[in-house]
């Protein structure tokens, strides 16, 4: 039976090996998709059907219409958190 000795270095190379790892895992995926479905986006911002609809009626949230869908692009929704982040909600006017 062999042994290895492990030593204080080795434990820090892991554990910021470790730490950049879970950091990759948890951002937003880069393959993610660019355009959004109206209910992925009620469900991203926890919002209803008319509140999305006073959104875009009041041109907050910049969206395109194809037939009878209505798609957000994902960096605008984003940008719109950023943007309310010391609001007290998104639907306020």
């Amino acid at each position: 039976m062999t042994y290895e000795v492990i030593t204080n270095e080795d434990l820090q190379k892991f554990r910021l090996q470790l730490l950049e790892d879970l950091k990759a895992f948890m951002q937003p995926s880069q393959h993610a998709k660019e355009w959004l479905k109206s209910s992925e986006v009620r469900k991203m911002l926890g919002i209803s059907h008319g509140t999305l609809q006073n959104l875009r009626i009041k041109n907050v949230l910049p969206y395109q219409k194809i037939g009878g869908l209505m798609f957000y692009k994902y960096d605008d929704i984003i940008a719109l958190l950023e943007a309310n982040k010391n609001s007290k909600s998104v639907g306020d006017g």
